[in-house]
């Protein structure tokens, strides 16, 4: 990617190398790349969705930011992370536009190990995730190199997809999506409300194609960029990930999508760059 010397989102909290405070409230939403891995591998095996393993309160009131935040970083992987961002911000700022709405940019967190979210403890197990209660996306960046050695998924691409996906999940929040999903999750089975929640997470892959489309135009991408990305959601389908922890693949069990369906969303974004081609819910694929 050519990132070098463009500008850069100054919506970034480092608390790198800080504690974690009290918190409670909701549930993160999805997972990037791999999303919530370990967590992934846990519900491959007992049939459980992630979104359910992970505890908190609906008290609003009870969120404790956990100490103060260290002075932006200049490392390499924090201005690449600043500029992905930034250029998510023109790319979102532009499409709710020409739809006649105001996009209000998410806050992206890194940290290390654990930190405080509205939404519960976020730990660098779970993967990257984006948290609704305080419309924030969480990182630890370690994740990209379990993305490029655990996953076979390296390059600044697939790394930026990450953020392009969890970016995503902040647009569906803006848009009312994630909470027309949340209230049919309630109302339906187990079954069911498992294939609400992959129809949720591929369509976040598909926005996050959607910036990739945006981001070709504005000459952020190098040639190969974008097969970069469709092999990184092509090597963290459940389909894969089940396979891999368990020997078998239980499509019921799905929280992400298969490999196929993944690529499949994520291509579509990038070749068309249309939000209305990114309806998740109204087809089988």
């Amino acid at each position: 990617m050519r990132w070098e010397g463009r500008g850069e989102s100054s919506n970034v909290e480092d608390r790198r190398g800080v504690g974690g405070g009290g918190m409670r409230m909701g549930l993160p939403v999805g997972g990037g790349i791999g999303g919530l891995v370990l967590l992934l591998i846990f519900s491959a095996l007992t049939g459980q969705s992630p979104l359910d393993l992970i505890g908190g309160s609906s008290d609003p009131t009870s969120y404790e930011p956990g100490g103060t935040a260290s002075e932006p970083a200049t490392d390499p992987q924090t201005r690449f992370i600043r500029v992905v961002l930034k250029d998510t911000e023109d790319t979102w700022n532009a499409v709710f536009r020409d739809h006649g709405n105001v996009y209000e940019p998410p806050t992206l967190v890194l940290f290390s190990e654990v930190t405080s979210t509205a939404c519960g403890l976020g730990q660098s197990a779970m993967g990257p995730f984006y948290c609704p209660g305080d419309r924030k996306v969480y990182l630890d960046t370690s994740f990209f190199e379990e993305l490029a050695r655990r996953f076979g998924a390296p390059g600044d691409f697939a790394q930026a997809y990450v953020v392009a996906h969890e970016v995503g999940h902040h647009v569906q929040n803006l848009l009312g999506v994630s909470e027309q999903v949340a209230g049919a999750r309630q109302r339906t089975s187990a079954r069911e409300g498992n294939a609400l929640s992959v129809r949720l997470e591929l369509q976040a892959d598909c926005y996050a194609g959607v910036w990739g489309h945006y981001a070709a135009q504005h000459d952020l991408l190098d040639p190969g960029d974008a097969e970069e990305g469709l092999r990184a959601a092509a090597s963290i389908g459940d389909d894969r990930l089940q396979r891999q922890a368990q020997g078998r693949v239980v499509p019921e069990s799905f929280t992400h999508g298969s490999s196929e369906q993944r690529v499949s969303w994520l291509r579509r974004g990038l070749e068309n760059g249309r939000i209305e081609s990114c309806d998740t819910f109204s087809g089988n694929e």
